[in-house]
C-alpha cells in the first residue's frame, strides 16, 4: 500500500501524516507513507487544498485532517 500525504509542511499536514502512520500501525498492514511537499507534484494529483491523503493513487480527503477512524477505514477498505 502506498500512502501519500500532500501538503507544504504546515501543522495540519504534519498531523495528517501522524494520523496515517498511527492508523497503519494499528491496522497492522505494510505501507509506505510519503510526504509530498512540492506544489507541482501536489497539483499533478489535482489537489489545490491541503492537507490531502492519497492511497494507492486514490484521493481520500482534501483540505482537512482525517480522523483516525476514517484513516483506518481507508486502509482496511471499509
Amino acid at each position: 500500500m502506498e500512502i501519500k500525504v500532500l501538503g507544504p509542511g504546515c501543522a495540519k499536514c504534519s498531523e495528517a501524516e501522524k494520523i496515517m502512520q498511527a492508523a497503519v500501525e494499528e491496522a497492522g498492514v505494510t505501507a509506505t507513507i510519503e510526504k509530498v511537499s512540492d506544489f507541482q507534484q501536489i497539483a499533478k494529483h489535482g489537489v489545490f487544498s491541503t492537507p490531502a491523503v492519497v492511497i494507492d493513487g486514490q484521493i481520500k480527503c482534501v483540505g482537512k485532517v482525517p480522523t483516525k477512524p476514517e484513516a483506518l477505514g481507508w486502509i482496511k477498505g471499509i
